[in-house]
Protein backbone atom coordinates (compact mmCIF):
# COMPACT_ATOMS: atom_id res chain seq x y z
CA UNK A 1 0.00 0.00 0.00
CA UNK A 2 1.54 3.26 -1.16
CA UNK A 3 0.66 6.75 0.01
CA UNK A 4 0.90 7.88 -3.62
CA UNK A 5 1.25 6.35 -7.05
CA UNK A 6 2.50 8.85 -9.66
CA UNK A 7 1.78 7.97 -13.29
CA UNK A 8 4.35 9.55 -15.60
CA UNK A 9 8.07 10.19 -15.08
CA UNK A 10 8.55 13.38 -17.11
CA UNK A 11 8.76 16.90 -15.65
CA UNK A 12 5.34 16.86 -13.97
CA UNK A 13 5.83 13.52 -12.21
CA UNK A 14 9.41 14.38 -11.20
CA UNK A 15 8.43 17.75 -9.75
CA UNK A 16 5.71 16.15 -7.60
CA UNK A 17 8.16 13.45 -6.53
CA UNK A 18 10.55 16.07 -5.21
CA UNK A 19 7.99 17.33 -2.69
CA UNK A 20 6.69 13.89 -1.74
CA UNK A 21 10.20 12.51 -1.19
CA UNK A 22 11.21 15.48 0.93
CA UNK A 23 8.21 14.90 3.21
CA UNK A 24 8.76 11.18 3.62
CA UNK A 25 5.75 9.80 1.76
CA UNK A 26 5.83 6.24 0.46
CA UNK A 27 5.33 6.56 -3.26
CA UNK A 28 6.18 4.97 -6.59
CA UNK A 29 6.42 6.46 -10.10
CA UNK A 30 5.14 4.31 -12.95
CA UNK A 31 6.06 5.06 -16.56
CA UNK A 32 5.37 3.14 -19.77
CA UNK A 33 8.66 4.09 -21.44
CA UNK A 34 11.99 2.25 -21.36
CA UNK A 35 13.97 5.21 -20.02
CA UNK A 36 13.59 8.53 -18.25
CA UNK A 37 13.18 11.38 -20.74
CA UNK A 38 11.76 9.19 -23.51
CA UNK A 39 8.86 11.58 -24.10
CA UNK A 40 11.46 14.11 -25.27
CA UNK A 41 13.89 11.72 -26.95
CA UNK A 42 11.11 10.37 -29.16
CA UNK A 43 10.56 13.76 -30.82
CA UNK A 44 12.34 14.99 -33.96
CA UNK A 45 16.13 15.20 -33.89
CA UNK A 46 16.55 18.97 -34.25
CA UNK A 47 14.03 19.89 -31.55
CA UNK A 48 15.09 22.59 -29.10
CA UNK A 49 13.22 24.22 -26.24
CA UNK A 50 11.74 27.68 -26.72
CA UNK A 51 12.67 28.52 -23.15
CA UNK A 52 16.29 29.30 -22.15
CA UNK A 53 18.07 27.62 -19.25
CA UNK A 54 17.01 30.06 -16.54
CA UNK A 55 13.33 29.20 -17.13
CA UNK A 56 13.77 25.42 -17.15
CA UNK A 57 14.58 24.64 -13.51
CA UNK A 58 12.72 21.90 -11.66
CA UNK A 59 12.41 22.30 -7.87
CA UNK A 60 15.59 21.62 -5.90
CA UNK A 61 18.01 21.24 -8.84
CA UNK A 62 18.76 23.78 -11.56
CA UNK A 63 19.08 22.93 -15.24
CA UNK A 64 22.83 22.40 -15.86
CA UNK A 65 23.56 24.89 -18.65
CA UNK A 66 24.60 28.50 -18.98
CA UNK A 67 22.04 31.29 -18.88
CA UNK A 68 20.45 32.02 -22.26
CA UNK A 69 21.07 28.54 -23.67
CA UNK A 70 18.19 26.83 -25.49
CA UNK A 71 18.51 23.11 -24.63
CA UNK A 72 18.15 20.25 -27.09
CA UNK A 73 15.79 17.36 -26.46
CA UNK A 74 18.77 15.21 -25.38
CA UNK A 75 19.87 17.78 -22.82
CA UNK A 76 16.35 17.83 -21.36
CA UNK A 77 16.24 14.03 -21.14
CA UNK A 78 19.67 13.92 -19.48
CA UNK A 79 18.54 16.54 -16.98
CA UNK A 80 15.54 14.40 -16.07
CA UNK A 81 17.76 11.35 -15.61
CA UNK A 82 20.21 13.25 -13.39
CA UNK A 83 17.32 14.74 -11.43
CA UNK A 84 15.76 11.33 -10.74
CA UNK A 85 19.12 9.82 -9.80
CA UNK A 86 20.08 12.75 -7.57
CA UNK A 87 16.94 12.45 -5.45
CA UNK A 88 16.78 8.64 -5.73
CA UNK A 89 13.16 8.53 -6.74
CA UNK A 90 11.50 5.09 -6.82
CA UNK A 91 10.66 4.58 -10.49
CA UNK A 92 9.34 1.52 -12.32
CA UNK A 93 9.75 1.78 -16.10
CA UNK A 94 8.19 -0.35 -18.85
CA UNK A 95 4.93 -0.25 -16.90
CA UNK A 96 1.82 0.84 -18.75
CA UNK A 97 -1.14 1.66 -16.51
CA UNK A 98 -4.28 0.21 -18.09
CA UNK A 99 -6.91 1.25 -15.55
CA UNK A 100 -7.54 3.05 -12.28
CA UNK A 101 -10.55 2.52 -10.08
CA UNK A 102 -11.40 3.52 -6.53
CA UNK A 103 -13.10 1.28 -4.00
CA UNK A 104 -13.63 2.12 -0.33
CA UNK A 105 -11.07 4.96 -0.32
CA UNK A 106 -8.38 2.83 -2.00
CA UNK A 107 -7.17 3.23 -5.58
CA UNK A 108 -6.47 0.07 -7.55
CA UNK A 109 -3.97 0.69 -10.33
CA UNK A 110 -3.85 -2.03 -12.95
CA UNK A 111 -0.84 -2.46 -15.22
CA UNK A 112 0.07 -5.05 -17.82
CA UNK A 113 2.22 -6.84 -15.22
CA UNK A 114 0.60 -6.37 -11.81
CA UNK A 115 -1.80 -4.43 -9.62
CA UNK A 116 -0.84 -1.62 -7.23
CA UNK A 117 -2.81 -0.08 -4.39
CA UNK A 118 -2.52 3.47 -3.14
CA UNK A 119 -4.31 5.98 -0.96
CA UNK A 120 -3.77 8.69 -3.58
CA UNK A 121 -2.96 8.87 -7.29
CA UNK A 122 -1.26 11.69 -9.21
CA UNK A 123 -1.71 11.52 -12.98
CA UNK A 124 1.24 13.22 -14.66
CA UNK A 125 0.92 11.86 -18.19
CA UNK A 126 0.89 15.28 -19.86
CA UNK A 127 -1.34 16.48 -22.71
CA UNK A 128 0.12 14.48 -25.62
CA UNK A 129 -1.79 11.20 -25.66
CA UNK A 130 -3.21 10.17 -29.04
CA UNK A 131 -1.58 11.62 -32.19
CA UNK A 132 -4.41 13.02 -34.30
CA UNK A 133 -4.68 12.83 -38.07
CA UNK A 134 -7.80 13.70 -40.08
CA UNK A 135 -9.95 10.61 -40.78
CA UNK A 136 -9.55 10.98 -44.54
CA UNK A 137 -5.85 10.09 -44.23
CA UNK A 138 -7.00 6.45 -44.42
CA UNK A 139 -8.22 7.02 -47.98
CA UNK A 140 -4.76 7.87 -49.25
CA UNK A 141 -2.69 5.53 -51.38
CA UNK A 142 -0.16 3.32 -49.62
CA UNK A 143 2.42 4.77 -51.99
CA UNK A 144 2.39 8.00 -49.98
CA UNK A 145 4.50 7.96 -46.81
CA UNK A 146 2.48 9.41 -43.92
CA UNK A 147 4.14 10.39 -40.62
CA UNK A 148 2.61 12.18 -37.66
CA UNK A 149 4.96 14.76 -36.14
CA UNK A 150 5.03 12.59 -33.00
CA UNK A 151 7.01 10.00 -34.99
CA UNK A 152 8.95 12.33 -37.28
CA UNK A 153 12.72 12.30 -36.65
CA UNK A 154 14.41 13.83 -39.70
CA UNK A 155 14.12 14.10 -43.52
CA UNK A 156 15.85 10.72 -43.95
CA UNK A 157 12.50 9.08 -43.18
CA UNK A 158 11.02 10.50 -46.38
CA UNK A 159 11.07 8.93 -49.81
CA UNK A 160 12.18 10.96 -52.81
CA UNK A 161 9.61 13.38 -54.16
CA UNK A 162 7.47 16.24 -52.94
CA UNK A 163 6.29 16.60 -49.34
CA UNK A 164 3.16 18.11 -47.82
CA UNK A 165 3.44 19.45 -44.25
CA UNK A 166 0.05 19.91 -42.55
CA UNK A 167 -0.27 22.01 -39.39
CA UNK A 168 0.33 25.65 -38.49
CA UNK A 169 1.73 25.24 -34.99
CA UNK A 170 5.34 25.44 -33.83
CA UNK A 171 5.96 21.81 -34.81
CA UNK A 172 4.53 22.28 -38.28
CA UNK A 173 6.63 25.31 -39.11
CA UNK A 174 9.81 23.88 -37.63
CA UNK A 175 9.42 20.68 -39.64
CA UNK A 176 8.50 22.68 -42.76
CA UNK A 177 11.70 24.69 -42.28
CA UNK A 178 13.84 21.56 -42.00
CA UNK A 179 12.31 19.66 -44.92
CA UNK A 180 12.18 22.58 -47.35
CA UNK A 181 15.80 23.49 -46.61
CA UNK A 182 16.84 20.63 -48.92
CA UNK A 183 15.40 22.48 -51.90
CA UNK A 184 12.79 19.80 -52.68
CA UNK A 185 9.30 21.04 -53.52
CA UNK A 186 7.38 21.32 -50.23
CA UNK A 187 3.72 22.22 -49.81
CA UNK A 188 2.37 23.76 -46.63
CA UNK A 189 -1.20 23.28 -45.46
CA UNK A 190 -2.49 25.52 -42.70
CA UNK A 191 -2.95 29.14 -41.67
CA UNK A 192 -0.25 31.55 -42.83
CA UNK A 193 -1.48 34.62 -40.93
CA UNK A 194 0.05 33.43 -37.66
CA UNK A 195 1.61 35.70 -35.08
CA UNK A 196 5.35 35.23 -34.74
CA UNK A 197 7.35 36.18 -31.66
CA UNK A 198 11.17 36.35 -31.57
CA UNK A 199 13.08 34.36 -28.96
CA UNK A 200 14.90 37.53 -27.96
CA UNK A 201 13.85 41.19 -27.96
CA UNK A 202 15.91 44.27 -26.94
CA UNK A 203 18.66 42.06 -25.53
CA UNK A 204 16.34 40.01 -23.33
CA UNK A 205 14.75 36.62 -23.94
CA UNK A 206 11.05 36.44 -24.75
CA UNK A 207 10.48 34.51 -21.53
CA UNK A 208 12.15 37.30 -19.53
CA UNK A 209 9.59 39.72 -20.95
CA UNK A 210 6.78 37.24 -20.32
CA UNK A 211 7.80 36.92 -16.66
CA UNK A 212 8.06 40.71 -16.24
CA UNK A 213 4.61 41.45 -17.64
CA UNK A 214 3.07 38.44 -15.90
CA UNK A 215 2.01 36.72 -19.13
CA UNK A 216 2.80 33.29 -17.69
CA UNK A 217 1.07 33.99 -14.37
CA UNK A 218 -2.47 34.93 -15.34
CA UNK A 219 -4.97 32.39 -14.06
CA UNK A 220 -7.05 30.61 -16.68
CA UNK A 221 -10.12 31.93 -14.82
CA UNK A 222 -9.07 35.58 -15.04
CA UNK A 223 -10.35 37.85 -17.83
CA UNK A 224 -6.97 38.16 -19.50
CA UNK A 225 -6.21 34.46 -18.94
CA UNK A 226 -9.41 33.49 -20.75
CA UNK A 227 -8.52 35.84 -23.61
CA UNK A 228 -5.01 34.38 -23.96
CA UNK A 229 -6.33 30.83 -23.74
CA UNK A 230 -8.86 31.37 -26.54
CA UNK A 231 -6.43 33.11 -28.89
CA UNK A 232 -4.26 31.22 -31.36
CA UNK A 233 -0.88 30.43 -29.86
CA UNK A 234 1.91 32.43 -31.51
CA UNK A 235 4.85 30.81 -33.28
CA UNK A 236 8.03 31.34 -31.29
CA UNK A 237 11.50 31.82 -32.76
CA UNK A 238 10.74 30.55 -36.28
CA UNK A 239 10.91 32.94 -39.25
CA UNK A 240 7.61 31.91 -40.81
CA UNK A 241 7.65 34.68 -43.43
CA UNK A 242 11.07 33.66 -44.71
CA UNK A 243 10.15 29.97 -44.87
CA UNK A 244 6.94 30.62 -46.79
CA UNK A 245 8.79 32.92 -49.22
CA UNK A 246 11.16 30.16 -50.36
CA UNK A 247 10.81 29.32 -54.05
CA UNK A 248 10.28 25.63 -53.32
CA UNK A 249 7.56 26.23 -50.68
CA UNK A 250 3.92 26.64 -51.68
CA UNK A 251 1.11 27.37 -49.23
CA UNK A 252 -2.13 25.65 -50.28
CA UNK A 253 -4.50 26.49 -47.42
CA UNK A 254 -6.45 23.95 -45.43
CA UNK A 255 -6.38 20.27 -46.42
CA UNK A 256 -10.00 19.26 -47.02
CA UNK A 257 -10.08 15.68 -48.29
CA UNK A 258 -8.07 12.95 -49.97
CA UNK A 259 -8.61 9.98 -52.30
CA UNK A 260 -5.87 7.61 -53.42
CA UNK A 261 -3.07 9.90 -54.65
CA UNK A 262 -5.16 13.09 -54.87
CA UNK A 263 -5.19 15.53 -51.96
CA UNK A 264 -7.78 18.33 -52.00
CA UNK A 265 -6.82 21.63 -50.41
CA UNK A 266 -8.46 25.05 -50.32
CA UNK A 267 -6.32 26.34 -53.17
CA UNK A 268 -5.70 23.33 -55.43
CA UNK A 269 -5.69 19.60 -55.86
CA UNK A 270 -2.32 17.95 -55.30
CA UNK A 271 -1.39 14.84 -57.26
CA UNK A 272 2.38 14.90 -56.92
CA UNK A 273 2.82 14.17 -53.19
CA UNK A 274 5.21 11.45 -52.03
CA UNK A 275 5.21 12.26 -48.30
CA UNK A 276 2.89 13.87 -45.77
CA UNK A 277 3.86 15.09 -42.32
CA UNK A 278 0.79 15.49 -40.11
CA UNK A 279 1.68 18.13 -37.48
CA UNK A 280 -1.96 18.09 -36.46
CA UNK A 281 -1.72 17.75 -32.71
CA UNK A 282 -3.11 15.28 -30.22
CA UNK A 283 -6.30 14.21 -28.52
CA UNK A 284 -6.50 13.51 -24.77
CA UNK A 285 -7.26 10.01 -23.51
CA UNK A 286 -8.36 9.51 -19.91
CA UNK A 287 -10.82 6.68 -20.60
CA UNK A 288 -8.71 4.32 -18.48
CA UNK A 289 -9.68 6.17 -15.27
CA UNK A 290 -13.00 4.80 -14.02
CA UNK A 291 -15.69 7.33 -13.10
CA UNK A 292 -13.65 10.39 -14.11
CA UNK A 293 -15.60 13.53 -14.99
CA UNK A 294 -14.37 15.09 -18.24
CA UNK A 295 -14.79 18.48 -19.91
CA UNK A 296 -16.22 18.75 -23.43
CA UNK A 297 -12.61 18.88 -24.66
CA UNK A 298 -11.93 15.50 -23.05
CA UNK A 299 -9.76 16.72 -20.16
CA UNK A 300 -10.46 15.96 -16.47
CA UNK A 301 -12.61 18.38 -14.54
CA UNK A 302 -10.44 19.81 -11.78
CA UNK A 303 -9.59 22.86 -9.69
CA UNK A 304 -5.91 23.53 -10.21
CA UNK A 305 -5.15 19.83 -10.43
CA UNK A 306 -7.55 18.68 -7.71
CA UNK A 307 -10.16 16.41 -9.31
CA UNK A 308 -13.71 15.73 -8.24
CA UNK A 309 -12.57 12.33 -6.95
CA UNK A 310 -10.98 12.62 -3.52
CA UNK A 311 -7.33 11.59 -3.62
CA UNK A 312 -7.02 11.83 -7.43
CA UNK A 313 -4.84 14.65 -8.73
CA UNK A 314 -3.59 15.88 -12.11
CA UNK A 315 -0.49 17.83 -13.08
CA UNK A 316 1.11 18.70 -16.41
CA UNK A 317 -2.12 19.47 -18.26
CA UNK A 318 -2.23 22.48 -20.61
CA UNK A 319 -3.49 25.51 -18.73
CA UNK A 320 -3.75 23.53 -15.50
CA UNK A 321 -3.72 26.98 -13.86
CA UNK A 322 -1.77 29.39 -16.08
CA UNK A 323 -0.09 29.54 -19.50
CA UNK A 324 3.13 28.71 -17.63
CA UNK A 325 1.69 25.34 -16.59
CA UNK A 326 2.69 23.99 -19.99
CA UNK A 327 6.36 24.98 -19.63
CA UNK A 328 9.22 23.03 -18.09
CA UNK A 329 10.01 25.75 -15.59
CA UNK A 330 6.39 26.51 -14.79
CA UNK A 331 5.61 23.03 -13.55
CA UNK A 332 7.21 23.66 -10.16
CA UNK A 333 4.56 26.26 -9.24
CA UNK A 334 1.75 23.81 -9.92
CA UNK A 335 3.59 21.04 -8.08
CA UNK A 336 4.12 23.23 -5.00
CA UNK A 337 0.47 24.28 -4.96
CA UNK A 338 -0.74 20.68 -5.30
CA UNK A 339 1.60 19.48 -2.57
CA UNK A 340 0.49 22.27 -0.20
CA UNK A 341 -3.14 21.33 -0.88
CA UNK A 342 -2.37 17.70 -0.05
CA UNK A 343 -0.57 18.65 3.14
CA UNK A 344 -3.41 20.81 4.34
Amino acid sequence: MFDFIIIGAAQAGLAMSYYLKRSGYQFLILDKEEEIGASWLNRWDSLKLFTPTEFNHLPGMDFPAKKGHYPSKTEVANYFKSYAENFEFPIQLNTLVTSIKKEKSIFFIETEQQQFQAKNVIVATGPFHIPYTPPFHKKLSAKIVQIHSNYYKNPDQLQSGNTLVVGAGDSGFQILDEISASGQKTYFSGATDVKVLPQEFLGKTLWWWFSKIGFLSFSKNSWIGKKINKSRQPIIGTDVKEILSRKNVEAVGKTIDAEDEIISTEKKELSDISNIIWATGYRPNFSWIEGLELTKEGYPKHQRGVSNTKGLYFIGLPWLHTRGSATLGGIKNDAKYLFDFIEN
